[in-house]
């Protein structure tokens, strides 16, 4: 089934004009692409620049294409939430109806690469970023779900765990509730966001996947991240923040909605900001571009 929602009317961003010829094109247009959903998590966009993204409640990924089709890719897909493509093109996926790690591929075949962290299940893989290596990084926070049948985690810790060649790693357990999470495209340095205490940290990625050097860069919490070429950061929550490299804040960007669960460029030129804010996902014209 394809949807291909046309809206005559925009919503604009409430931008300094400043800031928004350095990060958002100049006059650009917040555009309501639907508002059909019940909420939007984990947008994630394949080397063609189609966004791929999540509707937990209602068990869903959905495909937003560089054509502007809306349509349902997966259903059931294991509840999934944090989405992110690797360098072999599979979409993996926090599929937290299991507490699961996913690997799909474009047929929706699905591997189940992990679900437990030596002999205790994960509490619900939250969000997750492919690192150029192969080597995937993911946050695992406990959030009581309603699908669940028990009511309490199996370990005590909230994580930040390494997964690679079949072998999970616990990298760093050091959180209230760990959450977004991004890495830069050389595959030097990850950010992890601690939503619980309120913080985004840098880590710098060694050359075997461990990790080194946790410093603080923002005083700041965020659901979900993403970064452009300039090497800025993207936060959500109320509406999306972007920090630069340094860990200045240099932009906001209001977002209507209760809150901002995550962001990801794409189009065909990875100039287009998606967004997915609660019941919506929106796009925005921006004057820097992502990664592939």
């Amino acid at each position: 089934m394809n949807y291909k929602v046309y809206l005559p009317v925009f919503l604009f961003v409430s931008i300094n004009l400043a800031c928004t010829a350095q990060i958002v094109a100049p006059g650009a247009e917040l555009q309501l692409i639907s508002d059909q959903f019940s909420f939007t998590e984990g947008p994630a966009a394949d080397r063609d620049g189609n966004v791929f993204f999540t509707d937990q409640p209602n068990n869903r990924i959905w495909k937003y294409d560089t054509k502007g089709n809306l349509s349902v890719f997966m259903e059931p897909a294991g509840r999934a939430n944090g989405l992110h493509f690797d360098r072999e093109g599979f979409l993996i996926a926090c599929a937290d109806e299991r507490y699961e790690l996913w690997r799909i591929g474009m047929d929706k075949q699905v591997e189940k690469l992990a679900a437990n962290y030596r002999d205790s299940l994960f509490n619900g893989p939250n969000d997750v970023w492919a690192a150029p290596s192969g080597t995937l990084y993911f946050t695992d926070p406990y959030y009581q779900r309603n699908y669940w049948s028990r009511t309490s985690p199996e370990m005590e810790a909230q994580a930040l765990y390494r997964y690679d060649n079949g072998h999970v790693t616990r990298l760093d357990d050091q959180f209230e509730k760990p959450n977004g999470i991004i890495g830069t495209p050389d595959g030097k340095y990850l950010y992890v966001a601690d939503i619980g205490a309120g913080k985004i940290y840098r880590y710098a990625i060694q050359t075997d996947g461990s990790l080194a050097d946790k410093q603080l860069f923002a005083s700041q919490g965020s659901d979900g991240m993403t970064i452009d070429e300039r090497g800025n950061i993207y936060l959500t929550g109320k509406g999306v923040d972007v920090f630069s490299p340094a860990g200045e804040k240099i932009e906001h960007i209001d977002v209507p909605a209760n809150w901002t669960a995550n962001v990801c460029f794409g189009g065909p030129d990875r100039d287009l900001l998606f967004i997915t804010a609660s019941d919506k996902v929106f796009t925005l014209k921006m004057a820097t571009k992502g990664t592939k």
